[in-house]
């Protein structure tokens, strides 16, 4: 009896054990397959805001500058010193709440990262000031083009991008990449195709000098866009501090510039009719959608892969055609453009698919 006592309760103790061995591997899987439905969601929720931020700064920036009101057309250099400082604002509470909500904690990063180390922030003033250079480039490019041409060809990026990031960071491209680069410049080339514009479809006619002024002006947004992205991805690769105390010092050198350009084209007006003439709604809500882009793309970077950027940049410049076509009234479509539009979209999924073949040609 006492051998069978002591089988049964060895058999037992077995047989909880293997019950507990099956709870903790569901309570393992369970856990899992949270995390992943969490970082799944993440990832389509940060996309879906960065098609919405994308598609709605560039529609309400070409509506803000076209649109007639009374009184002066509000100053391109003051409302980017405002969404400079809004930035500013929102890293800064992301700091704050990435240190427990403790403002002493603030306090010393704050110090240590900006203060303490001049030579490291002094380096970031050459991002920031291409980078103010660049936002204002974007309203004289939406102020002399309509948002679906802009859309399409600010995707040159791309390629600037990727030529300083060979240039600067010693990256090699596959052959998927380099065979985007040379169907991007097509397509765009396609979209720059010059076309009769008939004055019929909209309030203002786009003359040939005003598209050529826009087009400088995306071109040389493009190329500072992709030197100033790859300088700045250098510096956080350089350093282990996050990329919300880097944006703050870029904010700060952000200001500096953007108030010296204030003064320096636009200061007359300023003492004319004061800072912030002509705001309304609509440009209050591009300086918002302005300052917040970096911290789209933030999260973007953070929880989304290359196909999936893609994905999000061909879905705004769809809608940017549409909207642009049928509320804005601006943009007559032909043939051609939708040809080269269609060429850049490629492009711009097949340069994300050399790290991700699988998705590319189907098989997972």
């Amino acid at each position: 009896m006492a051998i069978i006592s002591i089988h049964w309760t060895a058999c037992l103790s077995l047989e909880q054990t293997k019950q507990g061995h099956s709870s903790l591997s569901s309570v393992s899987g369970s856990a899992e397959a949270s995390t992943i439905s969490t970082s799944s969601r993440l990832k389509y929720v940060s996309l879906g805001v960065l098609v919405f931020q994308t598609t709605s700064l560039v529609l309400t920036m070409r509506y803000s500058r076209t649109l007639h009101s009374e009184g002066p057309l509000y100053l391109a250099s003051s409302a980017v010193v405002c969404a400079e400082l809004l930035k500013i604002v929102a890293c800064v509470l992301l700091v704050f709440r990435d240190h427990s909500f403790s403002v002493r904690s603030l306090n010393l990063v704050l110090k240590e990262e900006i203060i303490n180390r001049p030579l490291l922030t002094l380096k970031l003033a050459i991002p920031s000031g291409i980078y103010t250079l660049q936002n204002n480039l974007l309203y004289v490019a939406l102020s002399n083009l309509d948002a679906a041409t802009y859309q399409v060809t600010y995707q040159l990026k791309i390629l600037t991008t990727a030529l300083f990031s060979v240039s600067m960071l010693g990256k090699r491209l596959g052959i998927y990449q380099w065979l985007s680069l040379v169907i991007l410049m097509f397509g765009i080339a396609l979209v720059q195709w010059p076309t009769e514009v008939t004055s019929s479809t909209s309030e203002k006619d786009l003359t040939a000098s005003s598209q050529l002024i826009g087009l400088l002006a995306v071109l040389v947004a493009c190329f500072s866009s992709g030197f100033a992205g790859v300088y700045f991805e250098k510096i956080l690769k350089e350093s282990k501090q996050s990329v919300w105390v880097r944006n703050i010092q870029l904010g700060l050198f952000g200001l500096i510039f953007g108030f010296g350009g204030v003064f320096t084209y636009d200061r007359e007006r300023v003492l004319e009719n004061g800072l912030f003439q002509g705001y309304n709604n609509v440009t209050w809500s591009v300086v918002a959608l302005q300052a917040l882009g970096g911290l789209v793309i933030a999260a973007v970077i953070k929880y989304a892969d290359n196909i999936l950027k893609g994905f999000a940049t061909s879905i705004s410049i769809i809608l940017s055609t549409l909207i642009s076509y049928f509320l804005l009234d601006d943009f007559d479509p032909t043939s051609v453009f939708f040809l080269g539009a269609m060429l850049v979209i490629a492009a711009t999924f097949l340069y994300g698919c050399e790290r991700t073949p699988a998705l590319c040609t189907g098989k997972v």
